[in-house]
């Protein structure tokens, strides 16, 4: 049986910016221009529901700038981050949010040298030697299986040769395009019980704490971390990626990582990995 949810609440269509560019891109229009494309899918799939909350406005100006930002728009009274629209994210933002959470987990929406992302927080270190059946969600490293069932390989594969793929004190940063039809997933953007503030081991579909894309209903696990592979929209191309894995839902495989850094309690995305989102251009 379908599970029931309500989305939250969102401004009108009207406030949603919609940018048109080329279906052909290269790696530097892609950074700048790339959020842009799903706002013209969302448009045209949500625009009864006026996403707007997610989307940024076109010509987006953070190109070329390391340090994250929130990106609340539309949802400034409803977000925990609301009041921090368009600033840096810092580190111990999320540490006191998590300290609310029932899970010790937390998560906002953001902006990262001009496209969308995810930034998650699990509170791993203190839980990770802890009974699973506490409910406190850390960090799973395992083998990633693609939309064949293939296994492709471990996690550890990729971070053993780069650990800076690891989550940097507790924090993972995941970009914030849906591998089934770049639409922009999101954390606790409508109310199910795939949002719930619950965890579960296993990277299943039960449970909450869950990424979930509102086109289409697709789940990702911000917990389990594994290797799989994608292509590259424009020429074909396979590459094996980090990532978080796909729960339930349309979207063939999970969400890559992008790795972040810490300067001072400010978080910043690498951009060693660019390859890795080129399936949505």
């Amino acid at each position: 049986m379908a599970r029931e949810y309500d989305l939250k609440p969102a401004p009108s269509a009207g406030e949603a910016g919609v940018a048109s560019i080329s279906s052909s891109i290269n790696r530097r229009q892609f950074l700048r221009y790339g959020f842009n494309t799903a706002t013209g899918v969302l448009a045209a799939s949500l625009g009864v529901l006026g996403f707007a909350a997610i989307l940024l406005p076109p010509g987006g100006s953070n190109e070329g700038e390391l340090g994250v930002k929130f990106w609340a728009k539309g949802r400034e009274d409803e977000a925990w981050y609301g009041a921090k629209h368009e600033q840096l994210m810092t580190r111990q933002d999320f540490v006191d949010e998590a300290a609310k959470s029932n899970t010790g987990t937390s998560g906002a929406s953001g902006i990262w040298n001009g496209v969308p992302v995810v930034v998650t927080y699990v509170t791993h270190s203190e839980y990770a030697s802890s009974p699973t059946s506490n409910g406190k969600a850390r960090f799973q490293f395992t083998e990633g299986v693609d939309e064949t069932g293939k296994t492709i390989g471990h996690f550890e594969d990729l971070s053993d040769a780069d650990p800076r793929l690891l989550p940097s004190d507790n924090l993972v940063m995941i970009f914030g395009r849906c591998t089934h039809l770049c639409c922009i997933p999101g954390w606790q953007l409508v109310s199910n019980s795939f949002t719930e503030d619950s965890w579960t081991p296993g990277g299943g579909d039960d449970g909450g704490t869950k990424l979930f894309c509102i086109c289409h209903s697709s789940r990702f696990d911000p917990t389990v971390l594994e290797m799989n592979t994608n292509r590259n929209r424009s020429n074909g191309s396979t590459f094996k990626y980090a990532g978080i894995r796909k729960a339930g839902g349309p979207a063939p495989v999970g969400l890559p990582i992008i790795p972040i850094v810490l300067n001072g309690d400010v978080i910043e995305g690498i951009v060693d990995y660019l390859d890795w989102y080129t399936y949505c251009d």
